[in-house]
């Protein structure tokens, strides 16, 4: 059922949800086109159709979002073009070669220790790959979005479990990706959709699904994970689960532009009603007067920020009550608070708490706990062994922020350098005199982090996120005509290659 949320009524059935029959019928679908996949050439033609199609259709769909998750028209366009650019990249990513990873070290009789015979190494796709859509990206983490184009660039067939939150959207772009195969030559089954909450369960245990992609909660993906790991042949579960992205201001940086941090940082917990997974959650700012002038500005700009509605009534329930909860915490004020607008609409706020309440276990524990929805919590610290100790209680997480002032960010060897040090262990992006929020698809971009922010190493944003879906093989003194075409020494497919330690790059 696709349901508005700006009003809480029912928008009409739009699909059914699939039984223990009808996701067996999928994945085996999913599966038969395995070999239709294999050719690299047809593969960058889909994601391209793929990325053409949703273009095209870009009005229905946006407005289809639109309805189902009141994200608004501007933030879904822009989410669009983000999804239609991730598909393109991977076309590229395809075409170049380099994803394969292709190692030759041809036979030495005079190697040492042992002669070395003729080894010859690339990567394969996995296999059928299921994919949970996301609550808060409906386009850029849902059907068509980065998990989906990543797997199809991969070699591997989707299966996705769409969102209760967007199902007529997920039928949309659903279609559009089928036709945009068929287009090309291509199996439509190399996607396939099913809906329900049975129907993910049942995915992530078919005997046919090689890998899964999750994103979501830290309840629902760690019970996927433990069923991938559970079956009789565990599966890889890349999930992104959850995320308080820590910002640490230093007591230089306060003192140099309070004002503009301050306002930045509304922006920042309040975009996207707080519904992003790199959401500032957490910001250690300094006692004194500077921090007291950052607070004011936080201040300001948190109130004029207009309500909102959440994705739907079960997370705004989840918000409120976790406000709730926080507020209600020794020493925990709320300068602006947080609360509904409306029956269906909320406000967004913020909570203040002395740095020392978070340094030791006890209930203010919550307070380290993502609280999805618009909400932050700064903690007011009084020196930098008080920072230590609160980052030293974190967990995993997707992003770290640090502000500093000028001279900071040129003290090669100063306290700013340990800080950001110290950071890599904690997460997988740390971010300089900016914001969290907002992920570019590129090259270098990395989306993830330790546990609980995600269930692997890899990223699940930018080209690297094809590495997910793949293994590698070798092949020992395999006669050439035997070959796969990447390991042929002629190098039919003009790939990027190390052949006997020497990087070749063709054209070069």
């Amino acid at each position: 059922m696709s349901v508005d949320p700006r009003t809480g009524e029912p928008r009409g059935q739009v699909a059914t949800e699939a039984d223990t029959e009808a996701v067996d019928a999928a994945v085996r679908a999913a599966a038969d086109t395995l070999p239709a996949l294999a050719d690299p050439a047809a593969r960058t033609a889909l994601l391209r159709a793929a990325a053409d199609a949703l273009e095209s259709a870009g009005d229905e769909v946006v407005a289809a979002a639109d309805a189902e998750t009141a994200l608004g028209p501007s933030r879904l366009t822009g989410e669009l073009a983000r999804t239609s650019h991730q598909l393109r990249a991977f076309a590229d990513v395809v075409e170049e070669g380099a994803y394969l990873d292709v190692v030759i070290d041809h036979a030495d009789p005079e190697a040492g220790p042992v002669p070395r015979p003729d080894l010859r190494r690339y990567k394969v796709p996995l296999g059928v790959v299921a994919v949970f859509s996301a609550s808060n990206f409906p386009l850029a983490f849902g059907v068509p979005g980065g998990d989906t184009a990543s797997a199809l660039a991969a070699g591997c067939p989707v299966v996705v479990k769409a969102h209760p939150d967007h199902p007529d959207t997920s039928e949309r772009c659903a279609a559009l990706l089928r036709r945009a195969a068929g287009s090309v030559g291509l199996p439509p089954d190399v996607v396939r959709l099913v809906h329900g909450f049975r129907a993910g369960t049942d995915v992530i245990s078919h005997p046919l699904v090689a890998a899964a992609g999750f994103t979501g909660s830290i309840a629902g993906g760690r019970a996927l994970y433990d069923a991938a790991a559970a079956r009789p042949r565990p599966i890889p579960f890349h999930g992104e689960l959850g995320s308080l992205n820590p910002v640490v201001v230093t007591e230089a940086a306060a003192a140099e532009r309070p004002e503009e941090i301050g306002t930045g940082l509304a922006g920042s917990f309040t975009l996207g009603a707080g519904q992003f997974c790199t959401k500032p959650g957490l910001v250690l700012a300094p006692v004194g007067e500077p921090g007291d002038r950052l607070v004011a500005a936080l201040t300001h700009a948190t109130t004029g920020t207009p309500p909102a509605v959440l994705l739907d009534a079960r997370l705004r329930e989840a918000f409120l009550r976790g406000v709730r909860r926080r507020a209600a915490l020794p020493d925990v004020q709320a300068p602006v608070t947080p609360h509904g607008d409306g029956p269906f609409a909320v406000r967004a706020g913020f909570l203040t708490v002395p740095a020392e309440r978070l340094t030791v276990p006890g209930p203010h524990h919550l307070l380290l706990e993502e609280c999805f929805g618009p909400v932050t919590v700064v903690a007011r610290y009084r020196d930098a062994a008080e920072v230590n100790a609160v980052l030293g209680r974190l967990p995993g997480n997707l992003t770290a922020t640090v502000h500093l002032a000028a001279a900071e960010a040129r003290q090669a060897d100063g306290p700013a350098a340990a800080l950001l040090a110290g950071l890599t262990a904690l997460v997988g992006r740390v971010v300089v005199n900016g914001w969290p929020t907002g992920v570019a698809v590129a090259p270098a971009q990395h989306h993830g982090g330790p546990y609980p922010a995600t269930t692997g190493t890899a990223s699940s944003v930018g080209d690297t996120a094809i590495e997910r879906w793949l293994r590698p093989v070798t092949y020992q003194d395999a006669p050439p005509a035997l070959l796969p075409a990447p390991l042929r020494d002629d190098n039919p497919l003009g790939l990027p290659r190390r052949v006997d330690g020497r990087l070749e790059l063709p054209g070069r």
